[in-house]
């Protein structure tokens, strides 16, 4: 692990030791040493990377093609006046190293998409936050997650959502109130296998999906120049139809609103969630 200069290994636990009271020895060095993906470094991904950096993790891998633009300012991390224009990986790489110096961090200028998941990952990691607003990128982490059992944890849509408080976390298979994730359900029940669900608490036991996602049971909001209307979960094929078009970029009303209080908090329960894993699971 390299560190700035003149940071030594002490000066790291005194940033950092604070968790070891919290998680135990064991659980601390695993999240010291723990290696993880963030995939989409927006107004959730940004806020997700930021508390593992401050939780001393070991190796960050950053993935976004994306731009700091003005309209990110109000939800992103690093988004800031002095970061303008400048790309979201270089930025959350130059906030990281002033949190962290001691984080290995590895920025990859790529959108995630069916064809290049996961030959971005030149190294193995211990976890994947998939923060993303794209069905073709999460359905493509998602399967190789759930394929590999290899630990993915999903982030539905922050957007048009006005609670922090109703954050919550459960399976896929659980999820309502929530069209990224109902339209990822789909494509992985249809594509790639994954079980149907049932009202039934054995049937439903059955049909776990075996994907962690973080999401909000609050309907949805749309824009009101859209003059749709709150969303209750409950949508019709055709409606889901118009979302997941909605959802792929399409949406001719400028997008959901939104507030940093909400997407941070997505992000921050999807890091809390990555790194409870770590602390309560033993490696092989």
């Amino acid at each position: 692990m390299s560190h700035a200069p003149g940071l030594q290994e002490a000066d790291l636990e005194r940033r950092f030791g604070g968790l070891q009271r919290l998680y135990g020895e064991a659980g601390y060095r695993r999240v010291r040493a723990a290696r993880i993906a963030v995939v989409g470094l927006g107004g959730v991904g940004s806020w997700a990377v930021e508390a593992l950096a401050r939780s001393g993790v070991a190796r960050l891998v950053l993935i976004d093609l994306d731009h700091v633009s003005e309209s990110n300012i109000n939800r992103q991390v690093q988004a800031l006046g002095a970061t303008l224009g400048q790309s979201k990986v270089i930025a959350l790489q130059q906030r990281v190293a002033d949190i962290h110096p001691g984080c290995e961090v590895i920025g990859i200028e790529e959108f995630v998409d069916d064809s290049n998941w996961p030959a971005l990952l030149s190294e193995p990691v211990d976890a994947v936050i998939d923060a993303c607003d794209q069905l073709r990128a999460k359905a493509a982490i998602a399967a190789w997650g759930i394929a590999a059992r290899l630990p993915v944890l999903t982030v539905g849509a922050a957007g048009g959502k006005r609670l922090p408080q109703a954050v919550e976390v459960a399976d896929l298979s659980e999820v309502s109130h929530d069209p990224l994730l109902a339209a990822l359900r789909q494509r992985l029940r249809q594509h790639h296998g994954a079980p149907k669900g049932g009202g039934k608490a054995a049937t439903a036991r059955a049909a776990r999906i075996g994907l962690r996602c973080v999401f909000s049971r609050e309907p949805v909001q749309l824009p009101v120049a859209c003059e749709i209307g709150p969303l209750a979960g409950g949508e019709s094929p055709a409606e889901l139809s118009q979302l997941t078009s909605t959802i792929d970029g399409s949406l001719n009303c400028h997008g959901y609103g939104s507030a940093v209080a909400v997407t941070a908090t997505f992000g921050l329960v999807a890091a809390n969630e990555v790194l409870l894993q770590l602390v309560n699971h033993a490696p092989n």
